[in-house]
């Protein structure tokens, strides 16, 4: 069985300095190796590893995005998919309550209390979530009727 893994920029710069080094001390000194290849191969090691650091960082960006994303949905409702039973799944919707941040998996999990009979609280995803809408809110007012009399 193989296996295929991904090199850093800076694991693959290292590889071709040992390289280069062992291949200048067993080159042929009536063809030493040219120089414009040289500096042109250590130049597209130095880009690789500066796209390889914007990578990271867009990376740190599009979590720190998504732990803001997952938070602002805190009270609003969501509709999501549940397995039943028998394997076929349905929609339910419910209110964020909370929202957490799970090392394991590195996603946030939204803890969703469903708006049916029992109040049954689901932890989710946010790949999970299929609609998110504004909660509804109700509000009462007083009616205070005050005349003023001069």
């Amino acid at each position: 069985m193989s296996t295929s893994s991904v090199s850093s920029a800076s694991d693959i710069q290292m590889d071709y300095m040992t390289l280069l080094i062992t291949q200048l001390q067993n080159q042929n000194p009536l063809e030493p190796l040219d120089n414009s290849d040289m500096a042109t191969q250590l130049a597209m090691f130095s880009q690789l590893s500066l796209v390889e650091g914007i990578s990271d960082n867009f990376d740190s960006a599009l979590l720190l995005a998504e732990r803001n994303y997952a938070t602002s949905l805190t009270g609003k409702t969501v509709t999501f998919y549940v397995e039943a039973d028998d394997g076929t799944y349905t929609t339910q919707t419910g209110t964020v309550d909370s929202v957490y941040y799970d090392v394991s998996t590195g996603e946030s999990q939204l803890v969703v209390t469903a708006n049916d009979d029992d109040s049954t609280e689901y932890t989710l995803s946010l790949d999970g979530v299929i609609l998110v809408e504004d909660t509804p809110t109700t509000t009462t007012t007083d009616t205070d009727t005050t005349t003023d009399t001069e």
